[in-house]
């Protein structure tokens, strides 16, 4: 999320670091059963959270040669598991940006050839860069692997899937956003572009920060923006459980308005949210130098990507979307 929040979560950090370095050591088991294991795998995301916030890319900060890297990895993993480019290549090269940065963008067409409508499922893969070392230590890279290796990894996993299992009635753009942290540039950027083609986008999901579990025994994610539309609600009715919650944190804070569905929100007037398990309690290095891949909980996060699959797969292949406005 944006360095707009950054004082904030300072006071947040400071107050909970002890506990949550205790926490983050010892992982709750979030294994996921053998069935959807064969779906997404533990391993998998393992991978995509290594690389991606490895200090050889040293913060992937947008328009650095390590995001380039980081755009080549998305890229070539939609290449291999049956996701198109929606544009002519997967890159999407941003026109809100002074210098070189692109989208990567890919798409699983809908089994319905009448169809023209879309959903669109996004995180950004971008992050700071190198930034002030924590105190008592060299180390100045901010790996950004709750922020944002994590909903880019989820991102990743779910069009892995429907690259293999496409929707029968909504087509799905799997998009990966550069320069979030340069004000949603990225987002901005396809949201003006997609809605200028006149696209058909009833809906937009957005994965960040998905890294850990939540310090709330009530539900696993919570959604930006939940009075906004009945997403919450059809969410858990599809997982049979509470999936998706409110967090109050988030609405005081204004998260809706400090990520990558805003955008979509702002241009095409839709349910176009936010989900993390971020709660401001469960994570002590939001953009610091110190958001580092051991951190991350790979079974939570198997097992929150395979969650998310029925629900949208309910969502492209419903005849009817369901999901509206309040």
């Amino acid at each position: 999320m944006r360095l707009l929040l950054f004082a904030t979560l300072l006071m947040f950090a400071a107050c909970n670091q002890k506990k949550n370095q205790d926490k983050q050591s010892a992982p709750t088991d979030y294994s996921a059963s053998s069935e959807v294991q064969q779906q997404i795998k533990v391993e998998d995301i393992a991978i995509h959270i290594n690389y991606l916030a490895s200090d050889e890319m040293k913060g992937r900060d947008t328009g650095s040669p390590e995001i380039e890297r980081a755009a080549a990895y998305i890229s070539t993993h939609f290449s291999e598991n049956g996701v198109q480019p929606y544009f002519s290549s997967y890159y999407d090269t941003l026109q809100n940006y002074d210098g070189l940065a692109y989208n990567v963008v890919g798409l699983v067409p809908s089994q319905n050839k009448e169809s023209n409508e879309f959903i669109l499922i996004g995180a950004h893969y971008d992050h700071i860069g190198v930034m002030k070392p924590l105190e008592n230590s060299t180390d100045s890279i901010g790996n950004g692997a709750n922020d944002n290796a994590t909903g880019t990894t989820v991102v990743m996993e779910l069009a892995r899937y429907f690259g293999a299992n496409p929707p029968q009635e909504r087509s799905l753009i799997f998009a990966l956003f550069s320069a979030e942290e340069k004000g949603l540039r990225g987002s901005k950027h396809l949201a003006q572009k997609l809605k200028s083609e006149d696209m058909n986008l009833p809906l937009m999901l957005n994965f960040e920060m998905m890294g850990i579990p939540m310090n709330h025994d009530d539900y696993s994610t919570y959604v930006t923006g939940y009075n906004k539309s009945n997403l919450a609600e059809l969410v858990n009715e599809v997982a049979q459980k509470p999936l998706a919650g409110f967090l109050e944190t988030a609405e005081s804070f204004n998260l809706f308005r400090r990520s990558d569905n805003a955008p979509f929100y702002d241009e095409f007037g839709i349910p176009a949210h936010t989900f993390s398990s971020f709660d401001f309690t469960n994570f002590d290095f939001y953009h610091k130098a110190g958001d580092e891949p051991s951190l991350m909980n790979p079974e939570f996060m198997t097992e929150m990507t395979n969650e998310f699959i029925p629900v949208i797969e309910s969502f492209a292949n419903r005849s009817e979307l369901a999901v509206k406005m309040n």
